[in-house]
């Protein structure tokens, strides 16, 4: 069964997760995606590797499997001249350098369409494209400060922690991933292509929408999470179990009842605070003293039974092992087994996206530094003596 995209070519010539986890996606879909690196140095997620004794570099594998791998000096004369022979096949071009950093080497988006018209460029910043903080250099962290989610998390009096996962460049690849697919639909019926722009703390306040909507309507800035959520009026947080923590993500109405009377304080179920979903900030704080203790008595396992049977919402907090062992995931592909370089099976995260026309087929195989880079210059019209030479000034 032909994927959805399996007509498209894209050059990858992103750094970490931005740019390459929106690739990695698009070559999930069918795309054929060519990983374009610095010769001798390759993505920097290359370099951040599970351990000092154990040098796989997860960051890279996860961004990068079902990639085609070139090496290739953009910075060059040359370098930027092979590159724009690959635009004119191209369809699409991912990047998430600096902002100018393309238009220096005279390969920013009004370069590429004159070798191509129909050319997509997506770029991803730290800041955005414009302003005064442009310029900045930045990482995921950057954005979960300068975007607020950081000022979310924890409990008033506690330190500020960062979410544990690169959340921010992974919000911002999917909104690079949406700018491209309208983009791709948009030439369809234009002909045209166009410049897609996308960035780190822009995506954690569209991420935010909610909350910031909030802001914008009352002046008041929500604050800290509580063990909860700052704007939701209800039962809704974590609590901490005999084993472990509890999710309960808010009490139906149908059940409220059966739920108090569990928690042993029947007469919270008439308390009119508690009603609704207009509690008070302080009402909740005052709620969940009272039922943290009772949620100590028992595992998390005896909890999601009985609040499965009261049909209240729930989830229990797992950890990557707990996560990875849960059949279900599997069944729905968000972990799957595949073939990688050396034909072994290896467990990989899948793209959690089902298609039933034109299903997603996650690969295994993760490009070596420059793998496929002979192949593509001879694709282009280059000698082997042409490509000796090329390599030998290190321009691939």
């Amino acid at each position: 069964m032909e994927q959805a995209l399996a007509d498209i070519r894209v050059l990858d010539l992103g750094q970490l997760v931005q740019g390459p986890q929106a690739a990695a996606t698009l070559a999930d879909m069918g795309a054929d995606v060519i990983k374009i690196e610095l010769p001798q140095v390759g993505d920097l997620a290359r370099w951040i590797f599970c351990s000092q004794t154990d040098l796989r570099a997860p960051y890279f594998e996860a961004s990068n499997r079902g990639k085609r791998g070139m090496t290739l000096d953009l910075r060059t004369t040359e370098g930027a001249s092979i590159f724009k022979q690959m635009v004119r096949s191209a369809d699409v071009v991912i990047s998430n350098f600096k902002p100018g950093t393309l238009e220096e080497w005279g390969l920013g988006y009004d370069d590429l369409c004159m070798v191509n018209k129909s050319i997509i460029c997506a770029a991803g910043s730290t800041f955005g494209p414009i302003g005064p903080d442009a310029q900045m250099e930045g990482a995921d962290l950057a954005g979960q400060c300068a975007g607020g989610l950081v000022s979310t998390i924890g409990y008033d009096g506690t330190p500020l922690s960062p979410v544990g996962a690169t959340i921010a460049d992974h919000i911002a690849s999917q909104n690079l991933l949406s700018g491209i697919l309208a983009a791709l639909y948009s030439r369809e019926r234009t002909g045209l292509g166009q410049l897609i722009e996308g960035s780190l703390v822009g995506g954690q306040i569209w991420a935010q929408a909610s909350e910031y909507t909030h802001f914008l309507l009352t002046d008041e800035v929500p604050g800290r999470g509580h063990y909860s959520h700052p704007l939701l009026r209800g039962v809704y947080g974590i609590f901490q179990t005999s084993d472990g923590w509890i999710g309960i993500i808010g009490v139906p109405p149908d059940s409220r009842d059966a739920f108090f009377i569990a928690m042993g304080q029947p007469e919270l179920a008439l308390d009119e605070r508690y009603q609704g979903l207009l509690a008070s900030r302080e009402d909740l704080d005052e709620l969940f003293e009272l039922l943290n203790p009772v949620f100590k008595t028992k595992t998390t396992e005896q909890w999601s039974n009985e609040l499965r049977s009261m049909s209240v919402r729930y989830a229990p907090v797992r950890d990557y092992r707990q996560a990875v062992a849960d059949e279900g995931l599997w069944q729905n592909g968000y972990f799957q087994e595949a073939k990688d370089n050396a034909g072994s099976n290896q467990r990989i995260v899948g793209t959690p996206i089902r298609m039933s026309g034109t299903p997603l087929s996650p690969s295994g195989n993760v490009p070596e530094l420059g793998q496929h880079t002979d192949e593509i210059m001879k694709n282009l019209g280059y000698s082997e003596s042409e490509i000796l030479a090329l390599r030998d000034q290190h321009i691939i």
